[in-house]
């Protein structure tokens, strides 16, 4: 221990060396991840910096390097339930790795907000982005800037690319349509999320295969806003209608607002009407009734993008994923008819 006053002096990567009995430079080629090392070497190293506690000078080395061990997060959706849960993935998936996070929220999805969010990540010297963003526009701005380090674009939606990682929403859509036309239903409206949000139209597009396929007839969806407040407005408004036996909400939030709005109504869930949403948050089996929704896998989408995004960093073959398949959670909101 250090007498009373005195600082104890951080270990430097020269004492990992003479731990290790190797040179400085072969430390630092370990910490660089370097191909040229052999694995009984790299070990000795990891063992050293293990006993010694050793942790680099990330500020210097980025001097040296032009880089750092830090990922960049770029997120226009803050306090959600499937970004949150995925960046929580990202930050596991980056620590295991060696890398911090750094995340940036954009206030809007502005063209200058968004250049200037990418502005303050390149300022903090990240390795690589993972860009987390529902709307079309967003995607489409970031295609167009000359960003500078590797970017990897995680949306909760379809139609995942060399630029893009993504949950097959589609497919989700139309597995928990066909559970309602497997259950006898035949009218089925859909309460849809905002224009522009690739989740929405993705979820729609399920949707409307699923009927078309069955060659059901299609009722006009309405745009709501994800909230559950919404949700619970639409209930109490469309239970005047009754020109339909089930509903597809495109968020569990929207779902259960819908539920309590036909509760309300006088309307029982799912005696008078089937409900079904999207997303299975934490809550959705627990409301009543417990409710029939699509499970994604949301830190899973966030390791794997981390994983795409370093192999990109160290020049290295990226790995191959699918589209993350969604799983339908079959409870007791849905109903035969």
């Amino acid at each position: 221990m250090a007498a009373s006053g005195e600082r104890a002096r951080v270990p430097s990567i020269r004492d990992v060396a003479r731990l290790a009995g190797v040179s400085h430079q072969t430390v630092s080629r370990v910490l660089n991840d370097h191909p040229s090392i052999r694995p009984e070497t790299k070990k000795r190293v990891q063992d050293a910096i293990a006993v010694l506690d050793y942790r680099p000078n990330l500020a210097a080395r980025a001097l040296v390097t032009s880089t750092t061990t830090t990922i960049g997060i770029l997120s226009a959706t803050i306090g959600e339930f499937g970004p949150t849960s995925s960046i929580a993935g990202i930050e596991d998936a980056a620590r295991a790795e060696g890398y911090s996070v750094n995340t940036v929220n954009l206030p809007t999805t502005s063209p200058e907000a968004i250049g200037e969010a990418i502005r303050q990540l390149g300022r903090e010297q990240v390795s690589g982005i993972v860009a987390l963003a529902p709307q079309v526009r967003v995607f489409n701005v970031l295609r167009g800037m000359a960003v500078g380090v590797p970017l990897v674009s995680l949306q909760t939606a379809s139609g995942s690319d060399g630029f893009t990682h993504s949950a097959d929403q589609v497919a989700g859509a139309r597995s928990v349509t066909e559970h309602l036309i497997g259950q006898g239903h035949v009218d089925i409206l859909h309460l849809a999320g905002p224009q522009d949000w690739i989740e929405a139209e993705s979820r729609m597009r399920g949707y409307l295969d699923a009927l078309r396929e069955a060659d059901l007839p299609t009722i006009p969806p309405i745009r709501g806003d994800w909230t559950a407040d919404f949700g619970y407005f639409a209930g109490t408004e469309l239970a005047r209608r009754r020109d339909f036996t089930a509903v597809f909400a495109a968020n569990d939030l929207m779902a259960i607002g819908l539920m309590h709005g036909f509760r309300d109504a006088g309307l029982d869930v799912p005696g008078d009407v089937s409900v079904v949403g999207f997303d299975d948050i934490p809550v959705a089996a627990h409301v009543w009734p417990p409710l029939t929704t699509v499970h994604q896998d949301f830190p899973e989408l966030g390791r794997r993008a981390v994983g795409i995004l370093l192999a990109e960093i160290r020049r290295e073959p990226a790995p191959q994923f699918g589209p993350v398949e969604p799983l339908l959670r079959v409870r007791a909101s849905s109903a035969s008819r």
